[in-house]
């Protein structure tokens, strides 16, 4: 069975904005509180390089491989865990009008792991989805103005 945490947040912006910032992963570190470390390029299974810091779960190192990506619409990378635990990141940019985005962020978790792992810190990781979402939608505004 697999969990899923997530946040959804409306964005002034294009997808456009939104995108520049999300896709440039060489700038994580400048904006984004969650992955302060971010190595890797687009391309489909192309591995990523992370530091994940997650508020009460400290830091932890990610050796991701990219799974999906869709410019101005989504960014999707899996992760293996470890025995019985995988886990699949995702934001989603839905421009609903011009310069009038939904981004949902989020991770769906898997395995017997992954199920006590979401429960034991869904509220962390819940708390991470929403910060992310609000630095990229700050960062996005800041380019469009």
């Amino acid at each position: 069975m697999d969990f899923r945490v997530e946040n959804k947040i409306g964005v002034p912006a294009t997808s456009d904005a939104l995108w520049e910032v999300l896709s440039d992963l060489g700038r994580w570190p400048h904006w984004n509180p969650v992955f302060v470390e971010a190595e890797g390029a687009l391309g489909f299974g192309a591995p990523l390089s992370l530091v994940e810091r997650i508020e009460g779960l400290g830091e932890r190192r990610v050796q991701a491989r990219l799974g999906d990506w869709v410019p101005y619409s989504k960014l999707v990378w899996a992760e293996k865990r470890g025995w019985q635990f995988t886990s699949t990141r995702y934001v989603l940019i839905d421009e609903i009008a011009r310069g009038s985005c939904i981004v949902t962020n989020g991770e769906i978790y898997g395995g017997m792991r992954g199920e006590s792992w979401f429960m034991k810190h869904r509220r962390s990781l819940r708390l991470a989805c929403e910060t992310m979402n609000e630095a990229l939608r700050d960062q996005a505004l800041a380019r469009e103005s």
